[in-house]
């Protein structure tokens, strides 16, 4: 489950969030009182790191919040909505922090294929600002629903892998738990909203 450790990578949300080694944490769908219940975020030793809240919990459909292992809120993610936006090839997703003062910060947009033409296209991230002319940072490869699934970054290192390596973790998987592997220096924080956005596009726990 080895990921590349990329070169000279900047936080998206903060340094904080980022390991000088890779890190391995663990994604547990939270028990389903509603529905959009979400997931909870464990390392090695099952300490809780992350939860993300799904819109059964936040209340607001298309909307996500990632919490650390405290409560804190770290990113707001929302689907931006709309006639303009259900006609579009593709969907939009944006994830925000907020400084001191409340104010929101955008930090990524993520492209969701929303038409027969580009059902096929990769799921693709941008961060902000942007990090080279290409238009996108990261994407999605894979099968996220099989837990077979990658995060690569725009010069094709794997930056997170998620999926399913050995019979242990493919029990792990039919408990609606499995892990991900995320790079040295990459941020986390930034990984989970990801899968946050993954999990709802799929329609797993997150979504309503």
């Amino acid at each position: 489950m080895d990921v590349t450790k990329a070169n000279s990578i900047i936080p998206v949300i903060s340094k904080f969030y980022c390991s000088p080694s890779q890190a391995v944490l663990f994604v547990r769908k939270r028990p389903i009182v509603v529905n959009g219940g979400g997931f909870v975020v464990t390392d090695c030793n099952q300490k809780f790191v992350f939860r993300v809240e799904g819109c059964g919990v936040v209340g607001t459909d298309g909307e996500l919040i990632v919490r650390d292992g405290n409560g804190v809120s770290l990113l707001l993610i929302r689907r931006k909505g709309g006639t303009v936006q259900a006609l579009n090839i593709y969907r939009k997703w944006k994830g925000y922090t907020s400084d001191y003062e409340g104010s929101q910060k955008l930090v990524f947009s993520l492209k969701e294929p929303n038409s027969y033409f580009v059902r096929n296209s990769p799921i693709r991230i941008s961060t902000n600002p942007k990090r080279n002319s290409k238009g996108w940072d990261f994407e999605i490869r894979g099968n996220f629903p099989g837990r077979a699934c990658s995060i690569i970054d725009h010069q094709g290192n794997v930056v997170a892998q998620i999926g399913v390596k050995n019979e242990v973790e493919a029990m792990m998987a039919k408990n609606d738990q499995y892990s991900v592997a995320i790079s040295p220096e990459m941020d986390q924080a930034f990984i989970i909203g990801v899968i946050a956005v993954l999990d709802y596009v799929y329609g797993e726990s997150t979504r309503c």
